[in-house]
């Protein structure tokens, strides 16, 4: 008699469960609506300044410019409507 034993690491997932959840997460809304005002930040900036500044660049400026006052916004919003997820304020640039 043999015994096969399985080297994998990684469990057998359900197809699409997974995945499914981690677009329903509210971390994952949180870091979605977090990305989406950095690229609008990343776009002002470079309208601004007549050339593009890039994405890490414009990901720290929004981080210590507004960082802060869009999740105090959005904390103030969820607050306020506990089942639905609020529109992402805008970054005053």
């Amino acid at each position: 008699m043999t015994t096969v034993v399985s080297m994998s690491s990684t469990p057998p997932k359900e197809p699409g469960t997974s995945h499914e959840f981690v677009k329903q997460s509210s971390l994952y809304q949180e870091f979605l609506a977090e990305r989406e005002e950095i690229l609008r930040h990343k776009w002002l900036e470079s309208e601004r300044l007549g050339y593009d500044i890039g994405f890490e660049r414009a990901l720290l400026d929004w981080i210590r410019k507004h960082r802060d006052s869009w999740r105090a916004h959005r904390r103030a919003m969820l607050q306020q409507t506990p089942n639905s997820t609020p529109p992402a304020p805008r970054s005053p640039s």
